[in-house]
């Protein structure tokens, strides 16, 4: 392997693995702008090493290792080790002698941790939301304004404020209890669904699908159920990720290309992500109360899921749940979506007249799917000029190359 091949293999290990790294060490630091810090000279170490000596057998765990390891001496430096280190020593019981001080039992809740103390209330809602996304799903400040319909400068200074704030306020690292955990928990929700969707949908590069990204935001959506069983929002979100998960094998074909909804081939839809799904609504049921945003999208997620074709798909009902949803949580997104819903519903007619309202919204003004449905709709009313030129737009747009390719695609047909 060359050193290039061995750097590049080393970028997509820290991908898979910084997330869980950050999380262990600000776990012992307490602190997450140092923790970022110390994990990242691990990452620096391994780039150094590892093109002479070789990937190790488990590479993660090394990480993991050289991390805490580090942690442990910035505490040393710092005169901290008869006071922090003993106590973190008690209360982890981890041996800093061995080669691999590490076992995925000792995190399983650390990424927990982490996604409510970046959620913390000291901090604005949405540095909440952009400094999450960055340690949680590793994503750069680009690809998070992209998600976040927002500048990349401001990102960066959300980011860099929200590791000041959380350092100066000397924020514990640990899950909030009672009702410091129920006011945090709508923006941890919000945290986990955009981590879901960079992996669905990703907003740039080459591939169509992350999944581990999504299985990982599943993951943590689940640890977030055992915590709070009786919060039917949390159920909803979980519902919605499985349901959608649900369609990853029919989502793109055998060369890498993406498949629209309604040419997927549905009997290779996860059946058992859906009865999980399924079970997860259910269950909202059983605890009763309105519902939420995200079991209303759960609930259009299930008409879907429901429908053996696409041709069966009950696009009243799913027009009706916008409606309700566009009540409970208004945003030019879901009008988006339910112009869509309401094409497929009452035609594209229907459809283009809330499109066209859409048309000046600032928080729209450069996201791609906006002329993306603007085209598609023009082109089932046949105003293929028109709609041409709106899926160039959305293709400049787009920084997702498999999504621009289709883009341009559909513009030439």
């Amino acid at each position: 392997m060359t050193r290039y091949e061995t750097h590049r293999t080393i970028e997509g290990i820290w991908i898979v693995e910084s997330a869980k790294i950050i999380a262990r060490v600000a776990r012992i630091v307490q602190d997450i702008g140092i923790a970022e810090d110390l994990s990242q000279e691990a990452l620096v170490i391994a780039l150094e090493k590892w093109p002479v000596s070789g990937i190790p057998e488990k590479p993660g765990a090394w990480l993991m290792t050289v991390a805490k390891r580090r942690a442990i001496d910035f505490l040393r430096r710092n005169q901290l080790r008869d006071q922090k280190y003993e106590e973190i020593s008690r209360n982890m019981k981890f041996n800093i002698d061995s080669e691999y001080d590490f076992v995925d039992e000792e995190i399983n809740d650390d990424l927990l941790r982490l996604i409510f103390t970046t959620c913390h209330p000291a901090l604005s809602r949405e540095a909440r939301v952009a400094l999450t996304l960055k340690l949680l799903c590793g994503l750069k400040t680009d690809e998070i304004a992209e998600a976040y319909l927002t500048s990349e400068s401001t990102i960066a200074q959300r980011i860099v404020r929200a590791k000041r704030t959380l350092s100066a306020s000397n924020v514990t690292f640990e899950v909030p209890c009672g009702l410091e955990l129920s006011h945090r928990l709508s923006t941890v929700l919000e945290v986990i669904y955009l981590m879901f969707n960079e992996g669905y949908v990703p907003s740039s590069g080459q591939n169509w699908i992350r999944p581990t990204l999504c299985n990982e935001a599943i993951r943590l959506g689940r640890i977030l159920a055992e915590l709070l069983p009786e919060e039917p929002e949390v159920h909803g979100l979980i519902a919605l990720m499985e349901i959608q998960a649900s369609r990853f094998k029919a989502r793109i074909d055998s060369s890498g290309e993406p498949i629209l909804l309604q040419d997927q081939n549905r009997a290779l839809w996860d059946n058992l992500l859906i009865h999980r799904g399924f079970s997860a609504l259910k269950r909202i049921e059983q605890i009763g109360g309105p519902y939420g945003p995200y079991s209303l999208q759960a609930s259009i997620a299930a008409c879907h899921a429901k429908a053996p074709t696409a041709a069966d798909t009950d696009w009243q009902e799913i027009s009706a749940l916008y409606d309700v949803l566009s009540q409970v949580s208004p945003s030019p997104i879901v009008e988006l979506n339910r112009a869509v819903a309401y094409s497929m519903a009452y035609g594209p007619a229907a459809g283009l007249k809330i499109v066209d309202i859409l048309k000046d919204e600032p928080a729209l003004k450069k996201y791609h799917l906006l002329p993306a449905v603007r085209g598609d709709l023009l082109a089932k009313l046949k105003r293929h000029e028109e709609a041409s030129a709106e899926f160039r737009r959305a293709a400049s747009l787009t920084e997702n190359e498999q999504e621009r390719a289709l883009l341009l695609k559909r513009s030439t047909n």
